[in-house]
This record gives C-alpha cells, structure tokens and sequence, in this order.
C-alpha cells in the first residue's frame, strides 16, 4: 500500500483548513450561534470581547450592541449579555446563578480577593459560602439597624462637625476663596464614615485632617486602575507569563501598592481589637461590622473545631472589600451629585429650602447634633436627588457576571427566548438599565423630579422605576449589602453641605465618567466654588 506523501506546501494548506473546519463544526453545535452576535467574530472567538476591554470601552460598546440588536447579545462563544428584567436580571440574578469559579469556567471575581488569595463575601464564587458570610453581616448593615445606631450617629456627628464642615470654611480664606477639588475630599469623607463604623471612630481612618494620608492612600488606590484587565480577565495567563517567561503583565509596583492598603486594613482592624479587649468604649469608637464579624467568625471556627485559627485574615480581607467599596462608589456618586446641583441652581435652591426644614439644623454654628436619620431619610428632593445620579451616572456601571446552571436555562423576551446552555457566562450591566426609555424618560437626562410623586402614578410603572429596573446596588442575593449605609452617609453629606453652602462650577473638565466596572470622573476632579449661604 503506497503511503500518502505530505510535503511542507501541503501541510501549510491543510493545517489551517483543519482548524478552521473545526471551528466551524464548534459553532453549528453551540446554540449561542442563534442569539443577534455584537460582532462577527463573537461566535467564534473571545478575542474580539477580550480586545474591547483591554482597550477599555466595553461599557459603550454593549450599549451600541444592544441597542443595535436587543436585549439578548451574545459575546463570545460562551458568553452573552442580558439588557431585560423578565428573561434577564430577573431568571439571572434572582434566579441565583453562581459567580463562577465553581464549575471552572472563569474567576473573575477572584481579583477581588485579598492578602494574596483571602476571600470575601464578594470574591466567593459559590452561593452557599456566600450566604454564610452574609448571615453574619446582613443584620448590621439592614436600614434598621443602620438608621438606629448610636454608634454611626455619633461617629458622623463628630466628623461632619469636627472634619467636614471645618475643611469647607477652611477654603474660603483669602488665598483660596472657596474653591476646592471636590472629589477627594468627598473620598476622605467616605472613607472616614465608613471605617468609622467598621472599626469604630478610634480605630479608623482619618483622611479629612490628614491631607499627606489622603494623598498617598488615593495614589496607591487609583494608579492600579488601568492594570485591572489582565489579573481580572485572564488570571492563569498572567500567572503563566510570569512564571514561565519571567514578564509581568502587571509592574510589580502594582503588588506592592496592594500590600500598603492591606497593611493600612490591617493596622485598623488590630486597633479595633484592642478597643474591644480594653472595653469601657466611648460610643463612637464601638467598631460595629469589626465586633460583628470577629465574633460570628470565632463562632463558626469554634463550631468546626478550630478554636486556635488564625481568623485575622478573614477578618481584615471581608473589611478591606467593605471599605473599598463603601467610600469609592459613594465618593463618586456624591461628586456627580454636586456636579448635576451646581448645573442646576434652581434645583439646589428647591433642595437648600427643603433643608432647612430639618431640626436641628446642620450647620457650622449650630450644636454639634444631627436632626434623626429617619427625618434626613424622608426628605423627598433630598431622596430624588441621590435616586437621579445613581440613575444616570451608576458609580458601577460595569457587567456583573455569572455562570448558567449545568442545567441550561432560557432567557430572552417572552416572544423571543433563547436556549443557553450551562456554563455560559451571563451578565447585566446598570448602566444599560438604567437608561431604558420605556422606563425613564429622556433618560440621558438628569430629572430628579421624576422620583417625586411616584404614589400618583401606575403602580407597574412606579415598580419598574423603583426596583425593576433600577440596579444602583444589585439584585438578588447578592445585592450589595452596604447598601442603606451608603444612602445614609451620602445623605448626611449633601444635606451638609447644602445647608451651609451653595456650589458653583469652576472647571469641570474630565468630569465623564470613564468607561469600566467602576467609572469615576476621568480627570479625578472637579472644581467648585463654596458660597457661604445667609444665615
């Protein structure tokens, strides 16, 4: 039998055909082939999406693939984007499917693990964990709980008058004449409420009186912003180059900036320790979420028969994810406030006369007291307003992936429903949301006062503006579970601020948002004037 002889000519035609047969026969067999594809190579390779987000500009390209194709939009070969709430969010998030990391299709969320490999309530990939950790938090951080607590109305008193409103007063000396770079400042304010009730007023930050802290915690926290893409997209490539070729796609200096934030987290949470082992706490320094979870985490241990184990991990890298998140999303979402109010004089007049209908009043001169939250809570223009720019300028527009159960499921609009098999990873995106026309009208548009009145309208109407389809913090069981905190703190800020003070811009250039999971202002500024009201 005479043998087939392949020269290098031959070979170089039939290899190339091979793969590509190949590639094809892979693509008549997934059904994601029948779902509208954001470009013609998603079918067939994650190239093509993986390019997007490196050149970041993910976020305005599903927005233009949606918009182009509906609401179902298939990626890659195995993965799609959902823009709906029955068929999307609703079946997705609600529905429970898992972070990922559990039937080893992607870890995306393991970026967000700490100290080298901890993880935290957020970074779990599989439910069950997740709802564990929860149950040890969610009670703490429940609007209850929050809006009673002795401990944070203190902690906010004192820094609101001790901190913020002095820093305020301060700008307008001769030499700088109100004007100030808003956005760190309201970084520093954030971050200082926000351990201040992980770990208690004593044991926690203090950005506001210590601009040099502020300066080095900011840098180290936001020069490792544009080295995301590579660890988060594409983690066992990362670890491969490095290992076996000796190059980081990712500068060294990027890990050594981690290690500073975690030993600052660190430092806190050993702090709030030994507060608690002294006892005899003024209120203010009570570390709330640090007691909480120490003690809920020694509890499990000792349940397992781990009395001895070293918990201070667990503890520090759950308070990291926590404070991170806690300031850098209301920061952002407090500068678009004063952004959209210092556009829009006549609606921070309208708010300023709602203010001063609080008692006490919140004010420099006044008492160092704060009116009840539940009186600063019901504001209904103050309540619009924080409502509006989570709307239109979401502090995470970014997807929030997960993996389709092994089971397959379908999703899609009722008239047109797609079969997705298991594995396949799915996400929504709140800035697409948000921006549903049916739901929100001119949604491009900051309207405050489409929040206002919501009793008189349909009640389907009023659901879909309120909870279907407005996705600041989530959905499901992982919604995000600092949630009230945030409102609380945020509200307590502006209604500061604006009771005190009207704004003005001075120079808003780089104030769009970036586009990525989370979008601060490009620039990192915006620049105001503070005018000190009549009194």
């Amino acid at each position: 039998m005479l043998g087939v002889q392949l020269t290098p000519a031959t070979l170089a035609i039939l290899i190339p055909v091979g793969l590509l047969l190949q590639l094809f026969i892979a693509y008549l067999r997934n059904p994601l082939r029948k779902i509208p594809a954001a470009h013609p190579l998603a079918p067939f390779t994650s190239l093509w999406i993986y390019y997007v987000r490196w050149r970041s500009i993910e976020n305005a390209t599903l927005k233009a693939a949606h918009d182009r194709l509906g609401p179902v939009v298939c990626l890659g070969p195995n993965e799609i984007s959902v823009n709906c709430v029955n068929g999307g969010i609703r079946d997705v998030y609600a529905g429970g499917f898992e972070k990922g990391e559990t039937n080893g299709q992607f870890n995306w969320y393991g970026f967000f693990a700490n100290f080298g490999g901890v993880p935290n309530m957020f970074s779990t990939g599989g439910n069950k964990k997740h709802s564990l950790r929860k149950r040890m938090l969610s009670n703490i951080y429940s609007k209850s709980v929050v809006t009673a607590s002795p401990a944070l109305l203190a902690q906010m008193s004192t820094i609101l008058y001790d901190r913020f409103l002095p820093y305020l007063a301060s700008t307008l000396s001769q030499e700088d004449l109100g004007v100030l770079n808003i956005y760190p400042l309201l970084s520093a304010t954030t971050m200082d409420i926000v351990t201040s009730y992980i770990f208690g007023l004593k044991s926690s930050s203090n950005l506001l009186q210590h601009p040099k802290t502020l300066v080095w915690f900011l840098d180290l926290y936001n020069s490792r912003r544009s080295f995301n893409f590579w660890p988060q997209e594409l983690p066992s490539f990362t670890a491969f180059m490095e290992k076996w070729f000796r190059y980081r796609l990712v500068p060294k200096w990027v890990d050594e900036a981690n290690g500073e934030i975690e030993k600052w987290t660190r430092d806190m949470c050993e702090s709030a320790g030994s507060v608690l082992s002294r006892g005899d706490m003024e209120v203010a320094d009570t570390p709330v979420v640090y007691q909480q979870l120490s003690t809920a985490l020694l509890k499990e241990a000792k349940k397992a028969g781990k009395e001895k184990a070293d918990l201070s991990y667990q503890i520090a890298s759950e308070t990291l994810d926590h404070l991170a998140a806690g300031f850098d999303t209301s920061g952002i979402t407090l500068t678009y406030v004063i952004h959209e109010l210092s556009r829009n004089p006549e609606t921070q007049a309208r708010l300023q006369q709602e203010l001063q209908t609080l008692s006490p009043r919140i004010a420099a001169s006044s008492s160092p007291s704060l009116p009840d939250p539940k009186a600063v809570d019901a504001l209904p223009l103050l309540h619009a307003v924080i409502w509006e720019t989570l709307r239109l300028h979401t502090a995470i527009p970014g997807p929030q992936p997960r993996v389709t159960p092994p089971q397959g499921c379908r999703l899609g609009t009722e008239d047109k429903p797609y079969f997705v098999p298991g594995g396949v990873r799915v996400s929504a995106s709140a800035g697409l949301l948000h921006l549903n026309e049916d739901v929100y009208e001119c949604a491009s548009q900051w309207r405050p006062d489409r929040w206002l009145g919501l009793d008189r309208i349909d009640q389907e109407k009023r659901k879909d503006m309120e909870s279907r389809w407005f996705w600041a913090f989530g959905s499901g069981g992982r919604m995000c579970v600092g949630s009230h905190l945030a409102v609380y703190q945020m509200k307590y800020i502006i209604a500061a601020l604006y009771s005190t003070y009207t704004t003005s811009i001075v120079d808003d250039a780089g104030i769009e948002q970036v586009d990525a999971y989370t979008a601060p202002p490009a620039s990192d500024k915006l620049m105001i004037r503070l005018e000190r009201l009549d009194d």
